[in-house]
């Protein structure tokens, strides 16, 4: 095991229990700080509960954690005998100087204690926790062990390309990989990695949010045809269908102006 990863699990063994002193606990998900719309919760309910429906089993992970916001969402959806696992660098140091500058710029108050405190407040017990750069989730998250991975880490392009590597080799065959910022204005490189997978890495678009890209290796028209059924379904939810380099995409929108901002 590489240096850098022994040194993130004694850390990890040293700080497992969180000291909340005077961090105010959240009472409910919007209390705490993040940026998880109502369309992306539904959107993970619908994939989370979908692959529950078909006994698909397997962990959860989540690189690039904030505070825990959608972290706190994913506690909610594990089965028996199954994990999240959530990897963030909070306050250590970043591996390279573009790194630690995107962090200063974007994530200054981002610690390990205040997400504790979150995730504590909603479940009894904490997911495993790797305070480390995400090039170490491959070599920590077995092979072909989750359902579900989402990557809301570095907006950087070469660190997303590896965050993405890293999801086709722990998920599952039928796992969902999701992508965040991948067309915010500040993050092109999440822009280029995300469609240099569809378009070069075998990475299927299941569906696009205004946030977030959701895609699986898998063949993803069953879970296209059945998003599509339950869209149809829905007043607060709206769609369009599009087809691009020979893919269909599905775009989903909210009805509802304030939950969409929310």
């Amino acid at each position: 095991m590489a240096e850098h990863t022994q040194q993130f699990v004694r850390q990890q063994a040293s700080t497992q229990v969180a000291e909340p002193g005077n961090m105010p606990s959240p009472r409910t998900l919007t209390d705490v700080p993040g940026w998880f719309t109502f369309l992306d919760q539904a959107l993970f309910d619908w994939f989370l509960i979908r692959q529950g429906q078909r006994a698909e089993r397997g962990d959860l992970l989540e690189m690039g954690v904030y505070v825990g916001k959608s972290a706190i969402f994913l506690g909610r959806y594990l089965q028996q005998g199954e994990s999240l696992t959530v990897c963030d660098l909070f306050e250590s140091p970043a591996p390279d100087d573009a790194n630690s500058a995107e962090i200063a710029r974007y994530l200054p108050l981002a610690t390990r204690q205040a997400f504790e405190c979150n995730y504590l407040s909603f479940h009894d017990e904490l997911p495993q926790v790797l305070q480390a750069p995400t090039s170490v989730v491959v070599d920590e998250v077995p092979t072909g062990s989750c359902r579900f991975v989402h990557i809301d880490a570095s907006h950087l392009y070469e660190h997303v390309s590896m965050d993405i590597a890293t999801a086709r080799s722990v998920l599952l065959p039928s796992g969902v990989v999701v992508l965040d910022d991948f067309r915010s204005e500040h993050t092109p490189g999440v822009a280029l990695a995300a469609w240099e997978a569809v378009l070069a890495q075998g990475l299927n678009p299941v569906c696009l949010s205004k946030d977030k890209f959701y895609g699986t290796w898998d063949d993803p028209k069953p879970i296209q045809d059945d998003l599509l059924a339950m869209l149809s379904s829905r007043q607060d939810l709206g769609f369009d269908t599009e087809w691009a380099a020979g893919r269909r995409i599905v775009r989903v929108h909210s009805t509802n102006s304030e939950a969409a901002s929310s």
